[in-house]
């Protein structure tokens, strides 16, 4: 039998600002980490797009500060512009109901406006760059933060953030409360959450299946070089609906517009090169339906929580599985049905193919009729008579 949020120990002010929003019963990863959290104790958690994790740890910020607290009380740091806006947005819905006021950072728009609000804000949800902008300018003070979040650190990782981010938690107070969400929890990632959190609760999670999600249908196209920009023209004209198509360079984007301009196609682009307002303005035409289709990187992508998106398309494949599941994770939300497309040139083959595999997708990739390349092998060494032990696993390339 399912937990109630009452149940899990949330208020019963916070659960009916949540009953307002439609959110009657927690996400998998809700229920699994809100009583170490409420309880204020770290959290590390695995858990990937579309899984609910940002009221996760936004339920526990809520429910432990007061409006009386040193502000900023609560600090959440996000790789992305989007991914800020869009935190900001769901924390404020119930945060209202004990009068937090929240505030997002982030580069791309002026910096005095956006000091003011932090420093009156109970809640600060912050890039590290724009961040570190304010702390070296003296315009916000972190000393009263009691607790602090860091979301998608995988990805924060992935786009060289940790310098900035050890410069921000080195200002934190040492006795606060640290929760540490990520797709993955190995590696860097891993040394990173050992660093930053003390005696934390370990939890994994897969995608929500509280009533947000729906069936996701897993499709790979074969293509070559001069049929590529051709097949993904035919898919968005025969598929109706919002695609949004991965590119993976930001240069790769605003070619793949003009390209698809010339097939009658309308799109629009969206990565790092783009102002705030370029941005915005490109993801409210896709949002209205007057470009039907979103080309973005995988940075620019990051923080996008878009309910309609029909297809996800890869043009350019992923490199790693969790990426995979990041993308193909922004369909299918909402109850809705959403198809994840990947295009794969010939010597892309072996590489998605494991890719798939991972994934749990090796029957629609062998039903293509492309090569599946068989499992990398890891090679483990014993060096005997060591005063070491065993050597670290060497991985066949």
């Amino acid at each position: 039998m399912q937990e109630s949020f009452h149940e899990l120990g949330v208020s019963a002010r916070t659960a009916q600002a949540l009953a307002e929003r439609d959110i009657y019963a927690p996400f998998p990863i809700q229920a699994l980490v809100l009583p170490d959290l409420l309880a204020g104790r770290d959290v590390l958690a695995k858990s990937p797009t579309g899984s609910g994790k940002t009221l996760a740890f936004g339920i526990p910020i809520v429910e432990r500060l007061e409006a009386d607290a040193k502000r900023p009380a609560a600090l959440v740091l996000v790789p992305t512009r989007e991914l800020c806006a869009q935190v900001t947005e769901d924390i404020e819905v119930i945060a209202r109901s004990k009068n937090l006021k929240v505030a997002a950072v982030y580069g791309g728009v002026p910096l005095h406006a956006q000091a003011k609000r932090a420093q009156s804000a109970h809640v600060l949800v912050a890039t590290p760059g724009r961040l570190n902008d304010l702390l070296e300018r003296r315009a916000v003070s972190l000393e009263g933060v009691r607790m602090l979040v860091l979301d998608e650190a995988d990805r924060m990782l992935d786009m060289g953030f940790q310098p900035q981010v050890d410069r921000i938690v080195a200002r934190l107070p040492r006795k606060r409360q640290t929760m540490f969400f990520s797709a993955t929890l190995d590696g860097k990632v891993g040394e990173l959450a050992r660093m930053y959190t003390n005696d934390p609760a370990r939890f994994e999670a897969e995608f929500a299946t509280v009533g947000n999600k729906g069936e996701v249908t897993h499709r790979f196209i074969s293509v070559t070089s001069d049929t590529k920009v051709q097949t993904l023209a035919k898919l968005l004209e025969e598929e109706r609906g919002l695609a949004l198509v991965f590119v993976r360079t930001k240069r790769g984007a605003d070619r793949l517009v003009q390209k698809l301009k010339a097939h009658n196609v309308t799109a629009v682009a969206m990565h790092g090169d783009k102002t705030q307002g370029q941005r915005e303005r490109a993801l409210k035409n896709f949002e209205m339906g007057k470009a039907s289709t979103l080309i973005a990187t995988d940075v620019a992508a990051r923080g996008l929580d878009l309910e309609e998106v029909s297809h996800v398309i890869n043009y350019d494949p992923p490199e790693e599985h969790t990426a995979y599941v990041h993308r193909v994770g922004r369909t299918g939300r909402a109850g809705r049905d959403g198809i994840g497309v990947t295009l794969v040139l010939p010597e892309q083959q072996a590489d998605v193919s494991q890719v798939a595999r991972m994934n749990g997708h090796t029957e629609q990739f062998v039903s293509t009729g492309m090569k599946v390349a068989p499992p990398r092998r890891v090679y483990t060494s014993r060096r005997r008579g060591s005063k070491w032990g065993p050597s670290r696993p060497r991985r066949k390339i």
